[in-house]
């Protein structure tokens, strides 16, 4: 397997151009999957603006207001890895209101948020009609191997020792998630683009 040095705004160049030339007839819902550490929501964010100069209206959401309610996700203590990785996303939720929507011939309406992790409760965002041709950024962990409806996926793979040393020491109990997820998910083999991030001012595209 080769990798290939690109910068991060020669990336996101790239990543624009590809998702700019599907189909402008059907909404195009893409996912940046990523540990917190590979930041995959900055990558999600830098693509918004190149993408709307190329004609395609953008849609940005975040997983991570997608979880379940602390009730469920807290069923077998707070620091549960494998908790973490089979029931904190709320993947029927995240179908149900942003992906299906979206699907062809769907309604394009979409509920940007669902869940209030801080407050535990929901968030009452308003729907969001999408236009056709339009564009879903959607970041967040763990997203790849659960049968969810994505157009294209761009998977942030960090190596496990830049892993365990970008991970926030009170995070540190989920890194056997990711290592289950590896194992399991194989997002590398999966994803449609892989980015190798373990130094984010240098990433590098994997070639297959």
């Amino acid at each position: 397997m080769r990798v290939r040095p690109i910068s991060p705004s020669s990336l996101a160049e790239e990543l624009a151009d590809r998702i700019a030339g599907t189909p402008r007839g059907s909404w195009t819902r893409v996912a940046f999957d990523g540990a917190p550490a590979a930041r995959p929501e900055e990558l999600a964010d830098t693509l918004a603006e190149p993408l709307r100069l190329r004609g395609r209206a953008v849609l940005r959401v975040s997983a991570w207001d997608f979880l379940r309610p602390a009730s469920l996700r807290f069923e077998y203590g707070r620091t549960d890895p494998d908790a973490f990785y089979d029931d904190w996303l709320d993947t029927g939720g995240l179908t149900r209101e942003v992906l299906a929507p979206l699907d062809p011939g769907g309604s394009g309406k979409v509920l940007p948020s669902l869940w209030d992790t801080a407050t535990d409760r929901a968030t009452r965002a308003p729907y969001v009609t999408m236009p056709p041709g339009g564009v879903l950024l959607l970041d967040g962990a763990l997203l790849l191997g659960r049968w969810l409806p994505f157009d294209l996926t761009v998977h942030l793979r960090l190596s496990p020792g830049a892993l365990a040393r970008r991970t926030a020491p009170e995070r540190r109990w989920t890194l056997p998630a990711y290592e289950r997820y590896e194992r399991e998910a194989d997002p590398e083999g999966t994803a449609d683009v892989v980015v190798r991030a373990d130094d984010p001012r240098h990433p590098a595209v994997v070639l297959r």
